[in-house]
């Protein structure tokens, strides 16, 4: 199982991507979308919304069960993936790129040092 070593990792398999210009892009884990099976609908913020680290930001329905999405960063909802909604599996297909749910301009960066580094999140996937 892929995990990126560029990117921080929440417990509930959110991960986090500090961007060149500052935001944070926000996804969930290869494990976790092979966990939930095929995703079939996702609801995230829309634009503007605030969102806390840690605490609930959406949901993800699979074919299997649905499922909390939990923000990794505080800050503001400044773009979500238009493509997951027409196409929600690509949160399957390609969770580390193509399927990226938001992006998130952080109150504070260096929430990131909450998160799990890749080491420590591999060993929760294990």
């Amino acid at each position: 199982m892929e995990i990126p070593a560029d990117r921080r990792y929440s417990k509930e398999h959110e991960w986090a991507l500090l961007e060149g210009d500052g935001t944070v892009r926000v996804g969930i884990s290869e494990f976790a979308a092979h966990e939930l099976g095929d995703v079939i609908f996702v609801e995230v913020p829309a634009v503007g919304a605030r969102v806390t680290q840690g605490e609930h930001m959406g949901e993800i329905e699979s074919v299997k069960a649905v499922s909390d999405l939990f923000s990794p960063i505080t800050g503001e909802i400044v773009e979500i993936n238009a493509d997951i909604k027409s196409k929600p599996e690509l949160v399957n297909e390609d969770p580390f790129t193509g399927g990226w749910l938001v992006r998130v301009k952080p109150d504070n960066a260096d929430d990131l040092n909450n998160l799990l580094d890749p080491t420590a999140y591999k060993s929760i996937t294990e």
